[in-house]
């Protein structure tokens, strides 16, 4: 695999409109084979969701449950399709895994009131790692929309405290259309990162601590992205086209900028 291909692939899924980066990505990787495990690695993109065949409960995929065209499902522990030799996680690791598991899905009744949510964790030399998935879509209609959280975490153990890594990606999509007004379409993504020392008494513990890692960086997340996205598209917008005649506004203008002037002197 060549580098400069892999940049190269990067930089068009940069360019091309977020929304249709999962079509894209199965396009590039259709052209150039060598770079797939590459790019699914490295790519973000809207979860997808599938059935436990044993629990029949929804999970989320995502390249920390696959292995090759398989998915583990975090209900049953199991690969679907089976892999032979497959990496699991430890005993104690599972276990912190169920328990997060169980915790996430009451946070998502509370702050998504629906949606779907997976966690799964691996073990590392040094302590253990994971990834906690938020999905949420509204029903199909001529206005449409999706959240994808993906918050990834290493939890290094340190004597009595943990040292935590958390890199969180949420993925926006919002489309609306109809004859009069014709259509819109506003999505991208957005990441952020946090490093935070904590106490840890017991595997208890870490379940808590990253509970409140993920807790709080969905929550700053979530006003980012209303200023970001709402906030400037507003601004853009009244740029754009004045919902007054522009005589008035800039009457306003001026009259605002002459009490600054007064204030100052």
């Amino acid at each position: 695999m060549s580098s400069d291909q892999f940049d190269s692939a990067l930089d068009l899924l940069r360019r091309l409109p977020p929304h249709s980066t999962a079509a894209n990505l199965n396009r590039i990787c259709t052209l150039a084979p060598d770079l797939t495990e590459e790019l699914l690695s490295s790519v973000d993109q809207p979860l997808q969701t599938r059935q436990c065949k044993k629990t029949k409960r929804d999970y989320l995929l995502c390249d920390y449950n696959r292995d090759g065209d398989s998915y583990r499902s975090p209900w049953s522990n199991e690969f679907y399709p089976e892999v032979e030799d497959a990496e699991m996680p430890s005993e104690r690791v599972r276990k912190m895994e169920v328990r997060m598991g169980e915790a996430v899905e009451v946070y998502r009744e509370l702050y998504y009131e629906g949606g779907v949510s997976s966690v799964y964790f691996w073990d590392l030399d040094d302590g253990f790692a994971g990834v906690v998935l938020l999905k949420k879509t509204t029903p199909k209609s001529s206005s449409e929309g999706g959240w994808d959280s993906i918050h990834v975490f290493e939890a290094i153990d340190r004597a009595r405290n943990a040292h935590y890594k958390l890199t969180s990606t949420v993925i926006l999509r919002l489309s609306t259309g109809n004859e009069a007004l014709g259509d819109m379409d506003l999505s991208g993504n957005m990441t952020r990162q946090v490093e935070q020392d904590m106490p840890v008494q017991d595997d208890g513990s870490h379940i808590v601590n990253v509970g409140k890692l993920v807790e709080d960086m969905e929550l700053k997340m979530r006003n980012l992205l209303q200023e970001v996205y709402f906030g400037k598209a507003k601004d853009i917008v009244g740029d754009l086209r004045s919902l007054q005649p522009l005589t008035e506004a800039n009457k306003d203008k001026a009259t605002h900028q002459e009490m600054i002037n007064s204030m100052k002197r």
